[in-house]
């Protein structure tokens, strides 16, 4: 194959991501395979793992890829003056951005890596810069709050939020509800933030 001298082993590896990636948002998961990526970039199959260790390594980087996104688009929003707001906003950038591609979305929901596999440090951390980003739009409402609170807190309300928009990208909330999903993730998140600045109010 005369195509190989062609591509640098960066260059290789971009390809195998682009065609993964496309693959995925056609058909889910359940269409990838190291057989088809392979077709797509007229490459032999075992060139994937001169890449990749194996299929859920080149998983995991296209999660770590969503993830940087989906903290880019967080990241990129006006402050708020009120923290209220900036929840929300946070909140409704989470359901914009799952509604975009819901099938690459749910990726990072249905890939589950083999117990005998160690979910890598550099995963783990962009997980905790997302959680972050939470973490300090909660924290000028969480007064009286210690960190290991204030964090628990934090991935309680992501769950909610990630609940709400991976039902809307599935379009399974018709089944539950007749509701929009931008007033059912409002409501989450007005009834969510009485009850967090309520309870932290409470006497220990």
């Amino acid at each position: 194959m005369g195509r190989r001298s062609l591509h640098t082993a960066e260059e290789l590896r971009e390809l195998i991501i682009g065609a993964s990636t496309e693959l995925i948002q056609e058909s889910g998961l359940s269409g990838l395979s190291a057989r088809e990526i392979a077709r797509r970039i007229n490459y032999s199959p075992g060139t994937l793992y001169n890449s990749f260790e194996n299929l859920d390594d080149l998983v995991l980087t296209i999660e770590g890829r969503l993830l940087d996104d989906l903290l880019a688009s967080i990241s990129s929003l006006p402050t708020a003056d009120d923290p209220r707001k900036q929840v929300h906003a946070i909140a409704n950038c989470y359901l914009t951005f799952a509604g975009r591609n819901p099938k690459l979305w749910n990726l990072l929901f249905e890939h589950h890596v083999p117990a005998s596999q160690a979910i890598p440090d550099w995963y783990r951390q962009k997980l905790e810069a997302l959680m972050g980003k939470v973490e300090d739009v909660l924290a000028p409402l969480a007064d009286g709050l210690d960190a290991e609170e204030l964090r628990r807190s934090a991935r309680v309300l992501w769950a909610g939020v990630h609940g709400v928009s991976s039902l809307s990208a599935a379009d399974k909330l018709s089944t539950i509800t007749a509701d929009d999903a931008n007033v059912l993730m409002d409501n989450l998140i007005r009834n969510y933030l009485a009850g967090f600045e309520g309870a932290r109010r409470q006497p220990a």
